[in-house]
């Protein structure tokens, strides 16, 4: 797949799963997506680990819920319950064995402490940014100004915000990644599980996970 011209289209991500991150790294620019109305139940908002009883989904609470309605970029974090220490230490408890969570944890701790951001779409870019760090890749990545309808999207542009989804039943064929075998900290439970948040590569790989995203990429 020739990407020298060709631009990926994404929607923003909390934690995104591999798949997103082989778009990142295989796309010389990268559009996110800042003016669509919110989807609910998508990756926007939501990360899945793999923690000892199997899958696990991490959500961030947005003000009003599943009443949220509106442009993306306006959606409020909630803090009516404290999220941040609940999804760190199911973090840590799903990841301290593994190779090398001390190596990045205290790079990754700070977006679970005290300090709050106002919008998701504030907090994801931050998140998304100490991860293209933790990998060592310098992804070009702006933001849209305007919604591009999905029958609308230019030629150049390959539009992933609708098909990279954590329910099955939304998922669309994507015949650019095919996810390789990894040692996961519970693999002798559960095998291996594919596809999952991008901390599930970073804490299992580590400085191998660069290499790892390219190996998907067909």
């Amino acid at each position: 797949m020739d990407n020298q011209e060709t631009c990926a289209l994404l929607s923003i991500a909390y934690f995104a799963p591999v798949q997103y991150y082989t778009k990142l790294i295989n796309y010389p620019h990268i559009y996110i997506e800042f003016c669509e109305n919110y989807v609910k139940q998508s990756y926007r908002n939501r990360t899945v680990i793999l923690a000892a009883n199997g899958p696990l989904q991490l959500t961030l609470p947005i003000v009003d819920g599943p009443r949220a309605k509106g442009p993306i970029r306006d959606q409020l974090l909630s803090y009516d319950f404290p999220w941040q220490q609940m999804h760190w230490r199911g973090i840590s408890s799903a990841y301290n064995n593994s190779p090398f969570f001390e190596y990045y944890a205290d790079d990754l701790a700070p977006y679970f402490q005290k300090k709050r951001w106002k919008y998701l779409t504030d907090f994801n870019i931050e998140v998304q940014q100490a991860v293209l760090k933790a990998i060592n890749f310098d992804a070009l990545v702006k933001y849209t100004d305007e919604y591009i309808p999905v029958d609308q999207v230019s030629g150049i542009m390959d539009d992933f915000r609708y098909i990279i989804h954590p329910k099955p039943q939304r998922q669309i064929e994507d015949k650019h990644f095919f996810p390789v075998r990894y040692v996961q900290v519970f693999h002798e439970k559960w095998g291996f599980v594919p596809n999952l948040s991008i901390l599930d590569l970073l804490f299992n790989e580590g400085p191998e996970s660069i290499s790892y995203l390219r190996s998907c990429i067909r």
